[in-house]
């Protein structure tokens, strides 16, 4: 985009007789962009490019309060979003979560603690792939912590399916002596219904 000066400077060395080839030599523009600018009566201005809406948009409130919450991967919240209906790339995931990350090293916050035995929360990781009879399988992580005591069980699985998880919580159960009066999940596909954009709206 030329300056207003420029603009002008132009003008009236054509006005002055010059031809646009020693404009050009003159100024160090290009014939063509000479010709444009000699075409039009007004300095063009530069109009702001519209925001073209992404398709993530619809799920960024969702991966910005799963983000903040917990540590959690791109991969994960990619496969979250798309059984949430997400059709785009995992890139585009990727890159969005790189930009609202929380930066390393934030400032300690007080830690939620509940009476002994009143609460455990639940939750599934991935811990990469495993070879398996020639085929790769991914390898889970079962994980429950003690919501008082911060006591951790961890059993590694090649499957998160519903059998699976209740032979994880037997395990758990009798690593611990016991069970509590709550279970606390973290958004687990075989314990939620039917998942909304916000969590609170789970079912």
């Amino acid at each position: 985009m030329l300056t207003t000066e420029n603009f002008y400077m132009i003008r009236d060395l054509y006005h002055q007789g010059l031809k646009i080839s020693q404009i050009a030599q003159q100024t160090g523009y290009h014939r063509n962009t000479i010709r444009k600018y000699l075409a039009v009566p007004t300095v063009p201005t530069s109009t702001p490019r519209r925001n073209r809406e992404s398709i993530l948009d619809p799920f960024k409130e969702h991966i910005r309060l799963r983000i903040h919450k917990h540590p959690f991967t791109a991969t994960r919240i990619y496969r979250e979003i798309r059984e949430l209906g997400y059709t785009g790339k995992y890139t585009t995931v990727k890159d969005y979560i790189r930009s609202i990350r929380p930066p390393e090293g934030t400032s300690a916050v007080i830690r939620f603690e509940t009476k002994p035995g009143v609460q455990a929360q639940v939750d599934w990781g991935e811990c990469g792939y495993l070879d398996v009879d020639g085929h790769q399988k991914t390898v889970y992580c079962f994980s429950i912590i003690l919501g008082y005591s911060r006591m951790r069980f961890m059993v590694f699985t090649l499957s998160t399916d519903v059998y699976t998880l209740i032979q994880c919580h037997l395990h758990a159960f009798d690593y611990f002596g016991g069970y509590t009066e709550e279970l606390l999940y973290d958004n687990i596909k075989t314990v939620i219904l039917k998942r909304a954009i916000r969590a609170g709206d789970h079912q």
